[in-house]
Formats: structure tokens, sequence, C-alpha cells
């Protein structure tokens, strides 16, 4: 058999569908390895999966986050860029920099993660038109009340932009995919995030790899969880209400009376807020805040709760659910398009930005049989397991990274592929 090839720069097409490696450059996360946050989890995630492919990745941090490092960790060139660390300049700065960086470094794919970051989607275009450039959509930041009007009007410029400039524009989310079409008329890449199934012997006790338990006084299957960024979207102010209610107006069920809510997470700019969820929090000692946690700390924290609670008002694809999900976790969520597309358990939702809804939801679910609730968690794992996997969402990545490059960057492959066929 005859076999062909053709060099594209960087890539090699054959008819044994083989290539060399791609040089891409990750761009708007805060940074690696993601200690907190679902675009850094979603980067991390997906970047530890192309090296492996054989890939060169680079992910730009910034050093309030992931500390002052460069070089290689876990097969991930690691690059810290400089920024100015306050809420409007943190992010737009740090992506300037990186992206001359990246321009710099001459890599293949340019893949900016945000619509904040896409902002800056022009600059690779105008002074290095060789590189791919794309942008996945995440979520519609200009919803989270953190920012004024002016970071509104630049996030919704950046929504757009992320449309106009990149080659090629990627959603996690089935709503973020209308949402476009219907606002921009434009055509996205559906690529969800994925997770990690945790498939342990039920029948061996789990040994917790750390002493969080402990730390904070909490006893297996006697708290609810919540992991998320204290931001006003993600509407931590409306699980405490609910749980601080449910305390106080149910105090002869002893389920509820020794119950405790668990909050993993911090600031991100909303020192504020913060301060006001642990003023509302103050009445009810059973309400714990652990700040961020990761890793094993964090695992464990998953692995011992009872069920786990999001309450957010807008979403993109929330990766501390799935991750739930994962663990084999009852997972009580507010009735938003991006909920409703995981949770398939109608009695398992309720009416978002509602302390009620949610109220009268903990308690339903508290009243089940440990049967019933255990049934609930492996029908999270099993819908996940089946729908929402790293690898496959990495593999749909690099096919579009290799089409998307064939398409704009060297546009005439298709023709030479074809006339090295007929040569041969």
């Amino acid at each position: 058999m005859v076999y062909f090839s053709v060099n594209l720069g960087k890539f090699v097409l054959s008819s044994k569908g083989e290539h060399e490696h791609m040089k891409i450059a990750m761009i708007g996360q805060k940074g690696y390895p993601a200690h907190y946050g679902g675009v850094e989890r979603h980067v991390a995630e997906i970047s530890e999966r192309l090296v492996r492919y054989g890939h060169t990745v680079t992910v730009y941090n910034r050093e309030w986050y992931g500390g002052k490092q460069h070089g290689n960790v876990n097969g991930i060139t690691i690059t810290t860029v400089p920024t100015i660390r306050t809420k409007h300049l943190d992010a737009i700065v740090h992506t300037f920099l990186s992206t001359f960086h990246a321009i710099f470094k001459k890599v293949d794919i340019i893949h900016y993660h945000g619509v904040g970051p896409s902002l800056l989607s022009w600059i690779p275009r105008v002074f290095s038109p060789k590189t791919l450039i794309v942008s996945t959509f995440h979520s519609i930041d200009r919803y989270h009340e953190k920012w004024g009007w002016f970071a509104r009007t630049m996030l919704r410029l950046g929504e757009r932009f992320s449309h106009i400039f990149p080659h090629e524009t990627i959603v996690i989310a089935p709503a973020l995919e209308s949402y476009c079409r219907k606002e921009f008329k434009a055509k996205t890449h559906y690529i969800p995030n994925g997770t990690t199934i945790h498939d342990e012997d039920a029948t061996v006790p789990y040994h917790t790899k750390t002493t969080i338990l402990d730390e904070f006084n909490l006893e297996k299957n006697n708290y609810l969880l919540l992991v998320s960024r204290l931001i006003p979207a993600k509407a931590s102010h409306i699980l405490i209400d609910a749980f601080v209610h449910l305390k106080e107006s149910h105090k002869e069920n002893d389920i509820v009376r020794t119950l405790k809510l668990v909050i993993v997470g911090g600031s991100v700019y909303t020192n504020t807020y913060v301060a006001s969820l642990h003023k509302q929090a103050s009445a009810c000692s059973d309400i714990i805040f652990t700040d961020f946690q990761s890793g094993g700390a964090l695992e464990d924290l998953f692995r011992g709760s009872l069920g786990f609670i999001h309450p957010s008002i807008t979403e993109g694809m929330p990766l501390a659910v799935l991750e739930a999900m994962g663990y084999g976790k009852p997972t009580l969520v507010s009735a938003i398009p991006e909920h409703i597309q995981l949770i398939q358990n109608p009695h398992m939702l309720f009416r978002e930005n509602d302390p009620d809804a949610l109220e009268e939801k903990i308690l339903e679910f508290l009243n089940l049989s440990q049967q019933e609730q255990d049934a609930i968690g492996q029908a999270n794992k099993i819908y996940v397991t089946k729908n929402y996997d790293w690898k496959h969402s990495t593999e749909m990545l690099v096919n579009l990274y290799e089409s998307a490059y064939a398409t704009h960057i060297k546009p005439t492959a298709k023709h030479q592929v074809k006339t090295a066929h007929n040569n041969a």
C-alpha cells in the first residue's frame, strides 16, 4: 500500500490520519494546578489529557493563584506572567501579557477561556495570522452581580468578540449554545465538561485521606455540602436562609437538629458579600465555612457528605455538580436550564432564588429512607458516567483543533491531500 502525506507546517495529514503534535496555549484561567474554579478545573482536566496524547500545552498562570512557578508540571508547561491584582484589571492584564507571550512562542493554537479574555482575541488575528484562535464560552459572566455597568458592558462585548475573532467558538452547555444562536446568530461547537467517576468497592470502608472532617468536627453522612466560589450568582445566601429556617422550624426532628451545612469556597473579589454570608449564618452554629479546599481534603468532604446542594441563579456547566454526581451523591439543585440538563429526578429540583422552596426540598430529602437516598445517588453516577467523560470531551476538542487548523490556517490542505492521492 502507498501512503502519502502533506506537510502543513506543524501538522502532517496522511491517509492513516496521522499528525504531528500541536503546540497549544491556554489563556484566561487563573492558573494551574486547579485549586478552585470551574474554568481552572476544566483547563486542568483537558490539558492533562492533551499532553498524554502527545501535544505540547502551555497553561498561563497568575502568581497569586498557582504560585510563582515555571516549567513542567504533570507534563504541562506552566508559564507565570505578571498581572495587576484588582477586580477589574487582574484578568485582562494577564490575558494581554499571556497573549503576546504565546505569539512570541509561535504556538499553533491560542485557546481563550471565558468571554472576558476573548475581548483580546483580535490581537493574535492581527499579529499572528498563522495561529488558530479558539474561544470557549463558559458562562454568561455579565449576569454576576459583582460587576458594575462598565464591566458588564465589556463582558457583553466579550461575548460578541468570542464569535467574531476566534476561528471557532466552543460552548460547554446546550443552554449556552441556544443563547449564542439567539443573541448572535452564531454557530458554536458543544463540547461538555466531564467528571471523574469514583468507583470504589462498597464493601470496603473508605479511609479519609486528610484530617479535614476532624478539624471541623464533622461526622460522615451528617452534613450537607456546597462547593462554590462565594459570589452572589451562586446564591449561597439562599441556602443559608433556607437552612437556618429549617433548623428553627423543625427542632423536634432528630435528623434536622444534628444536621450541619458545610460551605466550601471563598471570596473572589467579593469580600463584602462573604462577610454578609458569615453574618447571616452567625445565628446558626451548624453552618461551617471551610474556605477553598482541594485535593484529598475536598475528596474527603465530598465522600463524607449526606448530599450536595447547588442553589445557583446562573451557570455554565457546573463542575461541582458533576463532581458530586460522580461520587454518587444525591444532588439538590435550582431549576435553571443548566441544572435541569443534569438532574433527571424532578424531586431534586427547587425553584431558583426561593429559600422556602429549597427548605421544603431539603426536608423532603431528609425524610427519605437511606435506600431511597442511595438510589438517587447511584442514578446520578450512572447518568454522568454515560454522558460526561473528560476523555471523550478531549477527543472532541482535538478533532475540532485539527479540522479547524486545516480549514482556516491551511485552507488548501484538503485539495493537496486529494492531489497526492490521485498521484499515488
